[in-house]
């Protein structure tokens, strides 16, 4: 078990989105290696769940946009002094090579998984509790008892057509996360509030709490103000509030 427990919370609706798809694709890239038919099973519902996300037609749109202004934010950074322009050019780099991964799928993304018979199929039974069993789905049961040898390089190619979208979600991901240095906080009886400059865009909040506690935190709030509630966890069906002061760590992330 780790030393401390971090709780993210997303301060837009478009790091919200980036988020749950870097949850999908964790989950995706967990199952993917595993050959039993658990696994397999667990691995399609993530790439199913992915296509699901990006059938919202903007976040294509949006994954470009954040691309240039984060090019552009750093780019004005080069001649600053104590830059690691080594360090600089690897990131803007990065950052060009998958605006053009995501350039370059044409189209809608995730378009092609969505398009296909097969993964619809799958998709229209699945909302049905139960609803993926043999009776139901002869043909995924067909494909699920093939051998990982063969299951698996077909994985792996729907895989790839949402690959880039991966590769582009972890990178803003990684730059908001690395934009904040955790601080050591105080909330007074279980409770913490604070405004957000105007003059910036809030992307993330991240809390860190020591496990041994037995309080996790309870976050809400938008790109002007969060708050913050520290719960006990000793009463998992009616948990409250606790009414002590609380140490952790607090990273605003903002750009």
């Amino acid at each position: 078990m780790p030393e401390t427990t971090l709780f993210e919370h997303p301060l837009n609706e478009k790091c919200r989105t980036w988020l749950r798809l870097s949850h999908l694709f964790e989950q995706l890239e967990f199952h993917m290696p595993h050959t039993e038919e658990w696994h397999a099973r667990a691995a399609m519902t993530a790439l199913l769940d992915i296509a699901a996300v990006l059938a919202r037609a903007d976040i294509k749109s949006e994954l470009l946009k954040e691309f240039d202004r984060y090019r552009q934010s750093l780019s004005r950074m080069a001649n600053s002094p104590g830059v690691d322009t080594d360090r600089l050019r690897q990131i803007l780099d990065s950052l060009t090579e998958s605006c053009e991964g995501i350039r370059g799928v044409n189209g809608q993304l995730g378009q092609a998984l969505r398009g296909n018979e097969f993964l619809n199929s799958i998709v229209q039974r699945s909302s049905i509790a139960g609803g993926s069993f043999d009776f139901d789905l002869p043909q995924y049961h067909y494909w699920l008892q093939m051998p990982p040898e063969v299951r698996g390089p077909q994985l792996d190619a729907w895989r790839r057509e949402v690959r880039p979208v991966q590769n582009a979600v972890e990178l803003l991901l990684a730059l908001i996360r690395s934009s904040a240095v955790p601080k050591q906080q105080r909330a007074a009886n279980g409770f913490y509030q604070k405004s957000v400059p105007t003059s910036l865009t809030a992307h993330l909040v991240r809390v860190g709490l020591p496990c041994s506690d037995g309080i996790y935190a309870e976050i809400s709030g938008g790109k002007h103000r969060f708050s913050i509630r520290f719960m006990d966890c000793s009463d998992w069906q009616h948990p409250s509030q606790i009414d002590r002061e609380v140490e952790f760590t607090l990273s605003t992330c903002l750009m």
